[in-house]
């Protein structure tokens, strides 16, 4: 019988996560067993093929991966084919679709290679398993804009792969070498004859074939699919409203659930009064249950939502709370923290060398805790039976969010079914190293399971559960002292850095690749790997013990560093009284071209030098993230005290844009999440307390306030690099440049207070 190996073969700087997210251990299933476990025997062509790391992760972790064995691994399969009798090509996908496009663009992968008519072609959800892993870190997940950037080649090579094996099955049908027939849009053509077959009549026979090896790929030049604009695939469910998210999850006798969790995290239940609760009709139970970080709550379980909600707010409840932050002290405490010596990140030449400085500049930045927001709160399905569990959910993180929801229940891994649903956003709340909102509603299910009551239940997070509730992007504080030459030049540059480490405690702290020495690398990132030629250069970090969740945000600590770096790269430019892109592109290694064409097609694009109306002005800000540079001018007024963006220009490198119609889209969203954040988002506490509750509090853009915007790809053919995120980070320290033109201020705390400046 044709077996498909899934083997899982971690060095040594990859053995810890590897080891915690899978077995570890090479296994051997049959195309049979296979298929039943995966839910996809159903006849047709199904495809699976593993592929070694070429160029999978770029950034900090391909260049921490640098030094492994040349000899090339084989990974789980990433993705699957399935061609049906009526000519449907239906295209599984590992990832989740959570707004940002990766059911219409890693289809496309597959398609170009494959030669299939795309008007046939739809997309799935994978189940969660291995199989879908990432081939770097042996999970399947959703994040770190990866999704494109280590699937290309792999995704290419299964739709390459499956053409050439439909290829052979029509030449054997034919009697004929492969090498005399073709493919043209779905169907295998006899070359210089008149025999054909489709793509369907084929399936079956090619899928009893063995994988080919060395499948030749087509050059950029020969794209016919890739490269072009492409209408999103999950559009129309979602326009006629059949697409289903979480939150659409409707089952059979299932109940809804709404927990009372303590003011304060790692707070505990001491007494409850569930009186009123309970009378309210249509609540059935109220139960205890445990919730993240050692913590317990109150789950008050009805028939619908609004029962369970107005339970668990009648509920009175005695807690043992521990003490906890307010904000105000806490910004002081880190002012301490930024004087006293912290972990050295980099160290090139002499930090002294500051003190012959013709002039030194001096700056403190201050980013405050972020929520994640997304539209559609957090929600999650659990259906607990004695020896299985299933779980339906938009997760980023469906390896981990198995594992931990079989740990919770009491069973194996293989025992826990995982329903990736759509997800209405995430920005990185959704892939929870601890699995919070997945395990909650597990442990919701087996709370109920024990009081008798075997049913599924959906545990829902109100709006205001969402944002008072954790995670968040961590309180940073910067300060940073630049000395310049007579010329204007930096000569020395030293940056402190305070905040919560993202990764410590969770199981990311044991692997090399992103936590080493003490370095937590999602902290420091933008700022150690500067384009810029810095001669002395030093960055030190120190990080906090606070009570208070914090997790990966959209663009994780790019969020903050880039606002500190190119806002410092621009005092030192006026300083100079250079033009700041000028400025910015004599200050570039020379080996960084990809950012000095983002500048000089943004500087065109945007037209820089032309006169503006009076009370307007451009600033200028780039950064690379995720191995994408993204330059951003932005068009600014302050309109009755208040901050005004009109107009924004981007230039993105991105290496070859798959579909550059997601291109528009995400660097769009980028641009209206980091512009949200910069106007008005800020989370503050008092004693432990989240002050912030809802939208009147945490206000996010309105359509009237996305400013005019405009995307410019800078052509290049090498491989994708990441989308999903680096349109975020340039666009606050763009506004601040232009608001310290029309102001002669500059702005050091987001988000912007102009009385404060």
């Amino acid at each position: 019988m044709y077996r498909i190996e899934a083997l899982i073969e971690p060095d040594s700087s990859e053995s810890s996560l590897a080891d915690s997210l899978s077995s570890g251990h090479p296994v051997a299933v049959s195309r049979r067993d296979f298929l039943k476990a995966t839910g996809m025997a159903g006849g047709g062509l199904m495809l699976a093929i593993g592929l070694g790391p070429r160029g999978l992760l770029g950034g900090r972790v391909a260049h921490a991966a640098e030094g492994a064995a040349a000899a090339p691994k084989v990974y789980p399969p990433a993705a699957f084919i399935r061609i049906g009798e009526d000519e449907q090509v239906s295209i599984i996908v590992g990832k989740l679709e959570f707004g940002q496009g990766v059911l219409t663009s890693m289809p496309m992968l597959i398609a170009e290679e494959l030669d299939c008519d795309w008007n046939k072609v739809r997309s799935e959800h994978a189940p969660a398993d291995v199989v879908y892993a990432n081939p770097l870190f042996g999970a399947q997940f959703t994040g770190g804009s990866m999704s494109i950037r280590t699937s290309y080649v792999q995704m290419r090579t299964i739709g390459a792969s499956a053409r050439q094996m439909l290829m052979t099955a029509a030449a054997q049908r034919w009697g004929v070498s492969p090498e005399k027939v073709s493919t043209r849009r779905g169907v295998v053509i006899e070359n210089g004859g008149k025999r054909s077959l489709t793509y369907g009549q084929l399936a079956q026979e090619a899928m009893n074939l063995p994988v080919p090896s060395g499948v030749k790929l087509k050059t950029p030049k020969e794209f016919t699919l890739i490269g072009r604009p492409t209408r999103r695939l999950d559009s129309p469910s979602k326009v006629n409203g059949s697409a289903q998210f979480g939150m659409d999850v409707r089952l059979p006798d299932m109940r809804l659930a709404v927990i009372a969790r303590p003011p304060v995290f790692g707070g505990k239940v001491v007494k409850i009064d569930d009186a009123k609760a309970r009378a309210i009709p249509g609540v059935e139970s109220v139960l205890q249950v445990p919730v993240d970080r050692g913590g317990t709550g109150v789950a008050v379980i009805a028939k619908g939502y609004w029962p369970a909600h107005q339970g668990r707010d009648a509920l009175d409840i005695q807690w043992d709370l521990p003490a906890g932050p307010t904000t105000s002290a806490q910004i002081e405490q880190y002012r301490s923290l930024a004087s006293q010596p912290g972990t050295v990140v980099r160290s090139d030449g002499d930090p002294k060398a500051i003190e012959g400085a013709a002039r030194v500049i001096e700056a403190e930045y201050v980013f405050p805790y972020l929520a994640h927001a997304p539209m559609e709160p957090l929600n999650a399905t659990a259906h607990l039976k004695a020896d299985s569990l299933t779980v339906w959910a938009g997760t980023q993180f469906q390896t981990l969010d198995q594992a931990q929801a079989a740990a919770a229940a009491g069973l194996k891994p293989e025992q826990v079914k995982i329903i990736t649903m759509y997800g209405g956003g995430g920005f990185g709340r959704r892939a929870n190293p601890h699995s919070d909102f997945v395990v909650e509603a597990v442990n919701v299910a087996k709370a109920m399971r024990q009081a008798g009551v075997e049913a599924p239940v959906k545990v829902i997070w109100s709006r205001e559960d969402d944002i008072r509730g954790g995670y968040y992007r961590p309180l940073v504080l910067h300060r940073v002292r630049v000395g310049m030459d007579k010329d204007g030049l930096p000569i020395a540059w030293n940056h402190m850095l305070v905040g919560q480490s993202i990764l410590k405690g969770t199981l990311f702290e044991s692997v090399p690749l992103v936590f080493k020495n003490g370095i937590d690398s999602t902290s420091v990132e933008g700022v150690i790997d500067t384009p810029y030629r810095l001669p002395n250069f030093r960055v030190e970090v120190n990080y906090p013990d606070i009570n208070v969740p914090v997790l990966w945000w959209r663009s994780v600590g790019h969020t903050h560093t880039a606002y500190a770096v190119e806002t410092m790269i621009d005092e030192l430019a006026v300083a100079a009284n250079k033009d700041p892109i000028d400025y910015r592109l004599a200050l570039l290694d020379p080996k960084e071209t990809r950012h000095r064409a983002a500048l000089e097609l943004v500087r065109s694009k945007s037209n820089w030098g032309a006169k503006l109306p009076a009370g307007r002005a451009r600033g200028i800000a780039v950064h690379k993230s995720f191995e994408s540079v993204v330059a951003e001018v932005a068009e600014v007024s302050i309109d009755q005290a208040q901050v005004r963006v009109h107009k924004v220009t981007c230039a993105i490198d991105c290496g070859v844009a798959v579909n550059p119609l997601t291109v528009d889209a995400q660097i769009f969203s980028g641009v209206a999440f980091g512009l949200t954040a910069a106007l008005y988002g800020r989370i503050t506490l008092k004693d432990g307390r989240v002050e912030q509750s809802n939208f009147p509090e945490y206000p996010v853009l309105r359509f009237n306030e996305m400013p005019q915007t405009s995307v410019h790809i800078v052509p290049n053919s090498a491989d994708p690099t990441g989308l999903g995120e680096p349109g975020t980070p340039p666009i606050a320290p763009a506004v601040a440049n232009a608001l310290a033109r029309l102001t002669g201020k500059r702005f050091r705390r987001l988000p912007f207070d102009l009385s404060a400046a």
